[in-house]
């Protein structure tokens, strides 16, 4: 990011909370702000994709809107904003995650309510890695797995720079990463060509499940 950028975007946030951000200088540090953050059930049915300053002050995040504040944190620290969308199957929800590399490995933000789909340190080789730590997590209550894409990687320094400091829900950024190029998770050896496509994988077991409903924020 450049020192103009930076100038104008500080300027916008209060000496306070540009200060605070400043001293989240490690992603492990970015990650224990988020879990700090109440999660953001969008009460009413209204669907929000919020700036990182408005979910800054607002103090409430889903897995998106975490994702755009942790790549925002990080920037104050030299990592580029980077974005990753996790796609899902069988009426799942999508992640999106904020990737980050360490000495030539990645790792990832994650901002959920749940026991997995969380942070993960940076010990992969690549993004396809990172995106497979998440595939045995990913599951319906009914135990079938629903990881199928991933996303190229979305750095966030195309946009204008008011998706920092935007009034407005972000659904530009949006639109952009689901519409960039994605990658099959699964062999094609695994999906049929019949009518159901159905997966030849193992299911969550029991216990597995149960875990996974956990939550960190009650409604």
């Amino acid at each position: 990011m450049s020192k103009v950028l930076k100038n104008n975007i500080q300027n916008t946030w209060k000496k306070k909370e540009f200060s605070f951000l400043k001293r989240l200088n490690t992603p492990a540090k970015i990650q224990d702000f988020l879990e700090k953050i109440p999660f953001n059930f969008e009460k009413n049915g209204i669907d929000t994709i919020k700036s990182p300053i408005r979910t800054f002050r607002e103090n409430n995040a889903h897995c998106f809107e975490g994702a755009l504040l942790g790549a925002y944190i990080l920037s104050l620290h030299g990592f580029p904003s980077l974005l990753l969308h996790l796609k899902v199957t069988g009426g799942d929800m999508d992640h999106v995650i904020a990737p980050f590399k360490i000495n030539g490995y990645w790792g990832a933000l994650s901002k959920t309510n749940h026991a997995v789909l969380r942070y993960r340190e940076p010990v992969y080789k690549n993004i396809r890695e990172l995106v497979m730590s998440y595939f045995h997590e990913y599951f319906l209550d009914n135990g079938q797995k629903t990881l199928r894409q991933y996303s190229k990687v979305l750095n966030l320094n195309i946009f204008e720079k008011d998706w920092v400091t935007d009034s407005e829900d972000l659904w530009g950024i949006d639109e952009e990463l689901d519409n960039i190029a994605h990658y099959d998770v699964l062999p094609k050896n695994l999906v049929s060509k019949k009518v159901s496509k159905k997966i030849s994988l193992r299911k969550a077991d029991r216990v597995e499940i149960l875990a996974s409903r956990i939550e960190q924020y009650k409604k």
